[in-house]
C-alpha cells in the first residue's frame, strides 16, 4: 500500500461555512473554532459561518479563517486510523501543516498568521503591485518572459507553480502588465489578473518578511511528527529550526507547489488528502497525476467516511 499525504489549501479557497460543518460535528473540532475566537480576541467564527464574503476574504481575516477551518476538519480524523506520511500546505496553508504535525500550537499559529495577513497587506501601497495567473504556458518559456522584463528594471517573478501551465506571476503593476502582455504574444492561452491585496511571494514583500521574522521568533517550534514538505524549497524537513526559517522564506519565495506534489509521487504517495476548504488542491494534484492515485477533499465526516471505504 502507498504512503497517504495530508494538504492545506491557502488563501482563495475561503468560502463562507467553512469549518462549521465539522465544527457541528465534533466536539474537538468545535474547540479548534472556540480557541480561535479566543485567541483573536474578535468572533471570527461568526465571520466564518455567515460572512460576509467581502469581510472574509481579505487577507488578515481569510488567513486565520482558512487556519481555523483545516485544524478543525483535522479533528475529525482523531477517531479514525488515517495517519498522514507526509503533510503540506499551500502558502499560508504550510502553517496548518505545521499544526498538523504538531510543530506549532493552534492559538500560537493562528495570532500568527493574523499578524502575517496585516504585514504582507502593508508591505507594499495599494495598486503598486499585483499577480495574474498565466495559462498554457510552460514554465521556462514563461521564467525567459519574466527575466527579461525583471532585467529591464520592472519587477515580477514567479509566484506560484501550481501545475503544468497554470503559474501565478507576482510583482509591481507594471511588472504584471509587461509580462502578461510578451506572455501572450508568445503563446499563453490567457493571462487573468488576480483580486489580491499585494504582490505576494515575490521581493517586494521583503518588509513584510523580515518583520514575520520578529513574530515568529518568540514562538516556540518543535520538531515535526511527520515529514513537513516546504513550499519554498519542495524538500521535507522535520527540523523545528528548518521548518520556522522556511516560513519566513516562503514570504518572498515562489511556492513550488507542482514540484512539491511530485516529490510526493516520487516517494510512494498515492494518496492525496486536502483538508478543510473546497477542492483546489484537489485539482492541481489531479492535473499533475491523474493516474494511479486517489485525491480526496475532506470537510465533514461524510468525507472522511468515503475516505476510509476507499482505503479498506
Amino acid at each position: 500500500m502507498g504512503k497517504t499525504a495530508f494538504l492545506f489549501p491557502g488563501q482563495g479557497s475561503q468560502a463562507i461555512g467553512m469549518g462549521m460543518t465539522a465544527a457541528a460535528e465534533n466536539e474537538a473540532a468545535q474547540k479548534t473554532v472556540t480557541a480561535a475566537d479566543e485567541a483573536l480576541g474578535f468572533r471570527l467564527s461568526e465571520l466564518m459561518e455567515n460572512g460576509p464574503e467581502d469581510e472574509l476574504k481579505k487577507t488578515t481575516n481569510a488567513q486565520p479563517a482558512l487556519l481555523t477551518a483545516s485544524t478543525a476538519v483535522l479533528q475529525l480524523f482523531s477517531e479514525h486510523e488515517v495517519q498522514p506520511d507526509y503533510v503540506a500546505g499551500h502558502s499560508l496553508g504550510e502553517y496548518s501543516a505545521l499544526v498538523a504535525a504538531n510543530v506549532i500550537d493552534f492559538k500560537d499559529a493562528v495570532t500568527a498568521v493574523r499578524q502575517r495577513g496585516e504585514l504582507m497587506e502593508a508591505a507594499v501601497p495599494a495598486g503598486e503591485g499585483g499577480m495574474a495567473a498565466v495559462m498554457g504556458m510552460k514554465r521556462e518559456a514563461l521564467e525567459a518572459v519574466v527575466s527579461e522584463v525583471n532585467e529591464e528594471g520592472t519587477p515580477v517573478q514567479l509566484a506560484n507553480l501550481n501545475a503544468p501551465n497554470q503559474i501565478v506571476m507576482s510583482g509591481s503593476a507594471d511588472g504584471i502588465k509587461e509580462a502578461g502582455e510578451r506572455a501572450k504574444e508568445k503563446g499563453a492561452r490567457r493571462v487573468v489578473p488576480l483580486n489580491v491585496s499585494g504582490p505576494f511571494h515575490s521581493p517586494l514583500m521583503k518588509p513584510a518578511r523580515e518583520q514575520l521574522q520578529e513574530v515568529l521568533a518568540p514562538i516556540s517550534f518543535r520538531d515535526s511528527e511527520v515529514p513537513v514538505v516546504m513550499n519554498a524549497s519542495a524538500s521535507a524537513a522535520t527540523d523545528a529550526n528548518t521548518l520556522k526559517e522556511a516560513l519566513v522564506t516562503q514570504v518572498t519565495a515562489p511556492v513550488l507547489w507542482e514540484d512539491s506534489i511530485r516529490f510526493l509521487l516520487e516517494d510512494g504517495v498515492d494518496t492525496f488528502i486536502e483538508i478543510g476548504g473546497g477542492q483546489v488542491l484537489a485539482g492541481l494534484v489531479k492535473k499533475i497525476q491523474r493516474r494511479g492515485i486517489q485525491v480526496f477533499s475532506v470537510e465533514s465526516q461524510a468525507d472522511i467516511d468515503e475516505v476510509l471505504q476507499a482505503k479498506a
